[in-house]
């Protein structure tokens, strides 16, 4: 592995944690209940420069996030910035503005819950 002193540790998709490697897919494929459960109750998600905070936002944020565009997704790589802070690219090319997108999830864990989760450029 290398080492990027801006970026962290480059890993690849097994060496993800399991939360982040069940989440990301289960996202795409619009799993609710799936996507859910890896939330702890008091998490924060900062999409499109909005925050959700706690179950029932975030929740929202599940069902109703990106839900008028279709897309898919493809792993680009990704990297441990601390213990338990992961950034992950992920490429993104469907019906939305632009039609392709490379966005960064900066997932923040406490155990196998996600407690904050940042999507941005």
């Amino acid at each position: 592995m290398e080492l990027n002193s801006k970026r962290g540790t480059a890993i690849n998709w097994p060496e993800l944690p399991a939360v982040i490697r069940g989440f990301l897919p289960a996202h795409e494929a619009r799993e609710t209940e799936t996507t859910a459960g890896a939330f702890a109750a008091d998490a924060v998600v900062t999409d499109e420069g909005r925050s959700y905070r706690g179950a029932e936002e975030v929740r929202n944020w599940l069902v109703n996030g990106g839900s008028g565009y279709t897309y898919t997704t493809e792993f680009v790589g990704a990297h441990r910035v601390g213990e338990a802070r992961f950034d992950v690219v992920q490429h993104l090319e469907g019906d939305f503005p632009g039609g392709s997108a490379d966005l960064h999830y900066r997932f923040v864990l406490d155990g196998s819950l996600i407690t904050r989760l940042t999507i941005e450029p």
